[in-house]
């Protein structure tokens, strides 16, 4: 535990004005980011007596070993830059409202020939138009199912679709009439995507036009005395106008705002937020967080001191996330995730600079404000009720997971022996098929939990000889990999502390990379590093840290038979009660090595059975093979694949497209699709 006044600057040298400073760990990692009005009195804050600081901040400040900052014009452009400091390099004692892929929403393939409408969680991709996100995914189901009577559109997967064009006859739902089957052409493509549009058009807000449009069709048809289309329409009215009145109408037409709500208790803060487009909600989403290392105690809520900051933290994350995301999948106009209203619980300190960011974000004016009677302000109240609730459940359910991964870790140290208990757990595994294709993952756990971000894949040479691979070996290699480059880090670091030289120790300090002075991943060692296997294996890994030097990462090696924890040159392994938290962890921690190499050998393989399968091809040489590979992604797609898509790819022209095709395709069949 560091104190701070080894690294606090010296007085007189933090400048007045207005900046972002950054605090760093003895790694060189970024824990903290945070920016100020006057960088000389916020920082001299964290300063201050230890003991009267929050417990978070406290905690913060002693396991920093230095602050750093950066002067900026206006606090518009502090705002900017601490935005873009917390998602580079996502400090540990900042707030993170990530959004939450759990949350279900409604996709549209747009990208698709024949868009397909789905319900989907998950990262959001290119080419596809998202709306939600809703509660739950029988919401969107029901309401998926009303529309679908009006807009028949495709809902189902490739294979289906394929499947049904080559047996010419539609699905169920085609019999139906709650989809326009264009798997056997009976809508085309053009006729197909109308559809398409109308339902975005309907879920996008503009109800009104459509139900109109239907209203005035239907009369026209009584009209006509075609009376049986006229009580078709009719239905599709009252289909539409049930599907309408599953989204409450909470304010007047026409509004487009976000309401937010904030629950806070002294160590953790809940956030819900509704979604109001033409005055219906449309959306909602929440999530609970850690609080971050710079707010103030929890008794000044009441006074206006704590909510603010949460405020102005989440709604510079939450709208700067959605608007990059929307750029980058192209699914709305950045602009358009920012609606015109943005209704809060509480004002930030820097609300006028908020606002004028937000203007920014979407290209017209924002208003931000807190609603004190109306409609707005009872829905403001419901939004915080589902705060409090949210917040109460979460705590509920983190009260056991906590006591279990507490528990967990403290047996891990008491069963191994350790100085401490193993917060970052890294693992190992080998996988393989008789020798070929061999690789290794490796998989980290912070706190008891995966860090998915840090997981590493590895390729590793096939065993010559007797054709089956050694395991003790690639964990040997693995391991050699992993903690060389560590090893590199570190004696960087001591030469340059030796020759004292200030821009030495700049760029060989361990963790920042000398060219662009960031913070490299893996530049810290594990307190545990567990392995797949059993004596041998973990004897291996062991002799690689002996021969780098280093000592201060313990070794373990979990056996799958019967669950034994092997330790290096030990005879007999350690023996952990099978229901215990601790054996949990570890088979948690090595399952999900396992299954993160399983799923790295069967891409890798499934490339080489393309390669291999390409080699009969006359004129096709590496380079494009590699590129066949990387465009599709798989034999299977590959396969599925017209010659005009094949010589989409530069340097493959027809000939060479309908080879390949040829090559691909099973006896008897001959391999070749057109659009």
């Amino acid at each position: 535990m560091a104190d701070p006044a080894t690294y606090r600057p010296a007085p007189g040298t933090i400048p007045v004005e207005p900046g972002v400073y950054k605090f760093r760990d003895a790694h060189k990692r970024v824990i903290y980011v945070g920016k100020a009005k006057s960088l000389r009195s916020r920082l001299n804050s964290y300063f201050a007596d230890v003991t009267q600081l929050h417990p978070r901040t406290r905690q913060m400040v002693t396991t920093a070993a230095s602050v750093e900052w950066t002067v900026v014009s206006t606090e518009v452009e502090a705002l900017q830059l601490e935005y873009n400091w917390i998602k580079e390099f996502d400090p540990r004692f900042n707030v993170r409202y990530r959004d939450d892929k759990s949350y279900p929403v409604l996709a549209v393939s747009l990208d698709e020939e024949y868009p397909r409408v789905f319900v989907y969680r998950g990262a959001r991709k290119k080419g596809v138009r998202y709306f939600g996100p809703y509660a739950h995914a029988w919401a969107i189901r029901e309401t998926l199912d009303l529309l679908l009577r009006v807009f028949p559109v495709r809902t189902c997967s490739a294979g289906v679709f394929k499947r049904h064009n080559q047996i010419g006859r539609p699905c169920l739902l085609g019999y139906i009439d709650k989809c326009s089957a264009p798997c056997i052409g009976r809508v085309s493509a053009a006729e197909h995507r109308q559809i398409v549009d109308d339902f975005c058009d309907f879920l996008s807000g503009k109800t009104d036009r459509l139900v109109k449009q239907l209203e005035k069709r239907m009369m026209e048809a009584s009209d006509e005395l075609d009376f049986e289309l006229a009580a078709r329409l009719r239905d599709d009215v009252q289909a539409l106008k049930r599907a309408l009145e599953k989204q409450a109408v909470v304010l007047g037409t026409g509004t487009d705002a976000d309401v937010i709500a904030f629950a806070i208790d002294e160590l953790e803060v809940a956030v819900q937020i509704f979604h109001v487009r033409d005055g219906r909600v449309r959306g909602q989403r929440g999530w609970v967080v850690d609080k971050s290392g710079d707010v103030l105690n929890p008794d000044a809520v009441e006074a206006g001191g704590e909510a603010p900051a949460l405020v102005e933290q989440f709604l510079t994350q939450f709208y700067g996330e959605q608007t990059a995301v929307a750029a980058q999948t192209g699914e709305a106009q950045p602009g358009a995730v920012v609606p015109r209203e943005v209704l809060v619980p509480a004002l930030p300190n820097d609300a006028e600079q908020v606002q004028q960011w937000l203007s920014g974000l979407r290209g017209s004016a924002v208003q931000l404000r807190v609603p004190q009677r109306g409609d707005k302000k009872a829905l403001a109240e419901t939004v915080e009720r589902n705060a409090k609730e949210a917040l109460a459940q979460h705590k509920l359910k983190r009260a056991g997971d906590l006591t279990a991964r507490s528990a967990a870790l403290q047996g891990i140290q008491d069963a191994l022996d350790l100085d401490s208990a193993p917060l970052r757990i890294e693992c190992v595994d080998i996988s393989h098929v008789q020798g070929t294709d061999v690789v290794a993952s490796l998989v980290v756990f912070e706190d008891g939990l995966p860090r998915k971000t840090e997981y590493r894949h590895y390729a590793i040479k096939e065993a010559a000889g007797d054709g089956r691979s050694d395991d003790v070996a690639s964990i040997a290699e693995v391991t050699r990999r992993r903690f060389g480059k560590l090893r590199r880090d570190m004696d960087a670091a001591e030469a340059a502390d030796l020759e004292n030289d200030t821009d030495a120790l700049s760029s060989g300090l361990p963790g920042i990379d000398p060219r662009t002075g960031k913070p490299r991943r893996f530049s810290y060692p594990p307190n545990l590093y567990v392995v797949d296997g059993g004596a041998p294996q973990v004897n291996a890994a062991a002799e690689v840290l002996d021969e780098l030097g280093i000592t201060d990462v313990a070794v373990i090696g979990l056996a799958k038979r019967l669950e034994e924890v092997w330790v290096p040159n030990e005879p007999d392994p350690v023996i952990m009660p099978r229901t215990s938290e601790s054996l949990y962890l570890l088979q948690r921690v090595r399952d999900e090595a396992h299954r993160f190499a399983i799923t790295f050998h069967r891409s890798k393989r499934s490339r080489r059975m393309t390669e291999s399968a390409l080699d009969s091809v006359p004129g096709l040489g590496q380079a494009r093979k590699t590129a066949l590979v990387t465009h599709f992604g798989s034999v299977a797609k590959l396969k599925e694949a017209t010659v005009e898509q094949i010589t989409e790819i530069p340097g493959i022209g027809v000939a060479t497209a309908k080879a390949v095709l040829a090559a691909l395709a099973p006896s008897g069949e001959p391999g070749l699709h057109t659009d």
